[in-house]
């Protein structure tokens, strides 16, 4: 099997699994591989609504049932949530059909709904919306870097355009090696930096 067959058989799988994560790069890279190979954009787009749908909802259950048990065994998810719980309670509704658009609360956020007592149908209806919203954006915009890379393709030799598949793959190898960058130095100022101080928390609590 090529690494073209690869994508196309497992492509729509990649993304759907991708979309339990952040999701953002599998979003794009389906997006791209749907230009460049015999994956479908409307495909693309579903499979990433549906992974975005169900990894919502499990969260936002495990929130609503047990999402302080959660918080109280992870100090430092604490502190992160404490600065989302100030935001849902200014603009709830807003917060919960545009959280995915911003990195590191993908998975956070929807458990923090949850925990906060927003209704299960409100949550479901905006988090539809926004995921839709989402997914047909990012997908379309893999899509259109991957117009890009075809007419770049277009002007090259015949020889090259058989590389399309490697340059796809050396694409995700390198937004992967940055994202794990991003990541770990997250994770090392989170560990560096000093504990917040709860005390007006606990006052207006």
């Amino acid at each position: 099997m090529t690494l073209k067959e690869g994508i196309e058989t497992y492509g729509y799988l990649g993304v759907l699994i991708g979309t339990f994560l952040e999701g953002d790069i599998a979003l794009i890279v389906g997006g791209l591989c749907a230009r460049c190979t015999d994956l479908r954009l409307y495909g693309v787009i579903l499979a990433a609504f549906m992974g975005a749908i169900v990894s919502d909802q499990v969260c936002f259950s495990l929130g609503r049932h047990k999402g302080l048990q959660v918080l109280n065994r992870f100090p430092r998810l604490k502190q992160r949530a404490e600065k989302v719980f100030h935001h849902l309670r200014r603009h709830g509704s807003v917060i919960a059909f545009a959280f995915r658009f911003f990195y590191g609360f993908r998975i956070l956020t929807p458990l923090l709904i949850g925990a906060s007592g927003v209704g299960h149908g409100r949550f479901t209806l905006l988090n539809c919306f926004g995921a839709l919203s989402w997914a047909t954006l990012l997908g379309c915009l893999g899509y259109g870097m991957g117009e890009a890379l075809i007419e770049i393709l277009n002007n090259l030799k015949a020889d090259a355009r058989h590389m399309l598949p490697s340059i796809l793959l050396g694409l995700l190898i390198v937004v992967g090696v940055i994202r794990l960058i991003v990541l770990l130095v997250r994770r090392h100022h989170a560990r560096t930096a000093p504990p917040a101080d709860t005390t007006d928390t606990d006052m207006k609590g």
